[in-house]
């Protein structure tokens, strides 16, 4: 039974239908938000919520059943266990922060679909080095908010006044969100040279710094496409060395048999 039950899962049908089921789920959660919709069909979206909800939690019954204490020793089997539990907390029904957890469910199609895996496992194996990173990013704010709060904490205390107004004005002008009509062009009109301290701290963060990330993200990601590869390589030459094996058996049998003839 354990067997069939792992084949049944291995099943590329089965894993489309899961997806199909979630991406289902997902329509009926989002309809919930509307007042009209569930005016009209609200008994109807709720029944195919609970039916999405019983098959997810057949699916993981079925996985308990077949692995075991396997079970939790894979990262994205303990995922789909937590996001599934969280519909059955008691209580979830009454409160709304734990009704608004539901959607959660949807983020079981990154378990379920593997190139989605593979981004976010790229994602997390990057984590060490974004660590070092965000540290840099850290040491260049710290300074940077320091700088600012001397040279334009007087003219501009609700902008640049205390490090903590500083630091947050920084990162606005990080993410270019109405950096320069904003914050840079009113400090200009006082401070005509600080355009030499903004865009250095424009360059260095926002088109270095954020780049770094996105590099450490991208070649985690390749590397963890090389191993992949590796592993559909290896599996396919002892798949060949098997055949290869087999046939040498084989004809070692028929020259067998020729030579007793």
């Amino acid at each position: 039974m354990t067997v069939r039950l792992e084949n049944i899962l291995q099943d590329n049908r089965f894993t489309r239908f899961i997806m199909a089921v979630i991406m289902i789920n997902a329509v009926t959660l989002g309809l919930e938000t509307s007042e009209v919709v569930m005016a009209r069909v609200g008994g109807l979206i709720h029944l195919i919520d609970n039916v999405c909800l019983a098959i997810f939690i057949v699916e993981i019954l079925m996985k308990l059943v077949a692995r075991r204490l396997r079970f939790f020793l894979n990262g994205w089997s303990v995922f789909d266990f937590f996001i599934v539990g969280i519909a059955l907390v008691p209580g979830a029904q009454g409160f709304s922060v734990l009704r608004a957890l539901r959607i959660l469910r949807v983020l079981r199609v990154v378990s379920v679909a593997p190139r989605l895996r593979r981004v976010v496992e790229g994602f997390v194996t990057a984590l060490p080095g974004m660590g070092s990173v965000f540290l840099l990013m850290a040491i260049i704010f710290y300074i940077g908010a320091v700088m600012a709060t001397k040279l334009f904490g007087a003219a501009f205390p609700e902008w640049f006044g205390t490090l903590g107004r500083s630091g947050y004005s920084l990162f606005q002008i990080m993410t270019l969100e109405s950096w320069s009509m904003g914050i840079v062009r009113p400090v200009m009109e006082v401070f005509p040279y600080a355009w030499a301290f903004f865009v250095p701290f424009i360059m260095v963060t926002t088109f270095a710094v954020v780049n770094l990330l996105v590099g450490l993200i991208v070649n985690s990601m390749q590397d963890a496409h090389s191993e992949e590869e590796g592993e559909r390589t290896d599996a396919y030459r002892d798949e060949v060395l098997t055949r290869l094996k087999a046939i040498e058996t084989q004809l070692d049998q028929v020259q067998s048999l020729n030579r007793k003839m």
